[in-house]
């Protein structure tokens, strides 16, 4: 979807979310895994800490970090979204307070967080550097930042084509990064990256062009995208067929610890 403006994707956004809140919340692959956890076990969330999710989605991170007995704030560009989290924390006898807000112009004021997180997000947002500018902003001196979104791989060529996979899936990926790229939009920010990984999450061919709402023709294109990719793109994305159709693939993910210098 080129020549969109900003608020043409965002709207784009909100829209496409909107309609599949749910699927968000019971999605198995955002509610849990070693990801999360490790994001959790870097942060180190402590009772009381006050703690912003941006882009909340189904409400993962939040239910999360208010287990811990964080004071929690979370925000999404989708009113949908933030429905269906703050009933998921509900069901686990957890508050939070929800917010609709873009994640480009954060309505909290400076220094107002010990934590904030964004979790598989990112790349939907039309300026991400506007976003981690804004989370250096509202972190307090010293505070956390816990990040996660997929990545691509190094050779050029294939970091474009695993892109235009993403974005023929959901027209409203805006755009990802090698490690390299993520880190260093997040230390232009004036934030300091202190651990980084790459962690695997695995996808259900299937269950992840439903989440989307492909119809026929889309899968068809995604399924010729992976047939053609070069090395680069099949070393990155492993995928796996069956009898010759494809079954899953691998999307790879950075977690990032950044923390505001005091």
């Amino acid at each position: 979807m080129t020549g969109l403006s900003e608020e043409e994707r965002k709207a784009l956004s909100r829209a496409r979310f909107g309609s599949r809140a749910e699927s968000y919340r019971t999605s198995a692959l955002h509610a849990s895994g070693p990801d999360l956890e490790l994001l959790l076990e870097w942060l180190d969330p402590r009772p009381a800490e006050h703690a912003l999710d941006v882009a909340c989605g189904g409400g993962h991170v939040a239910l999360a970090l208010a287990r811990t007995g964080a004071d929690v704030d979370a925000c999404d560009l989708t009113p949908e979204m933030l429905d269906v989290a703050a009933a998921l924390l509900v069901e686990h006898d957890c508050t939070a307070t929800f917010t609709v807000a873009d994640a480009e112009a954060l309505p909290y004021a400076d220094g107002t967080f010990d934590i904030v997180t964004c979790r598989i997000a990112a790349h939907h947002f039309p300026d991400a550097f506007a976003f981690f500018e804004e989370v250096a902003r509202v972190l307090k001196p010293g505070g956390r930042f816990g990040f996660q979104d997929q990545t691509l791989p190094p050779e050029g060529t294939s970091a474009v084509l695993t892109d235009v996979f993403e974005r023929t899936r959901d027209v409203s990926h805006n755009q990802a990064y090698s490690i390299d790229g993520w880190a260093t939009l997040i230390e232009r920010a004036g934030l300091a990256v202190e651990r980084t990984e790459i962690v695997d999450k695995q996808h259900d061919f299937v269950e992840w062009t439903k989440r989307q709402d492909c119809d026929e023709a889309t899968v068809a294109e995604l399924r010729q995208l992976m047939a053609e990719a070069p090395s680069g793109m099949r070393r990155w994305l492993e995928p796996v067929y069956d009898d010759h159709q494809l079954v899953s693939f691998r999307n790879r993910h950075l977690i990032v610890l950044a923390r505001k210098l005091a």
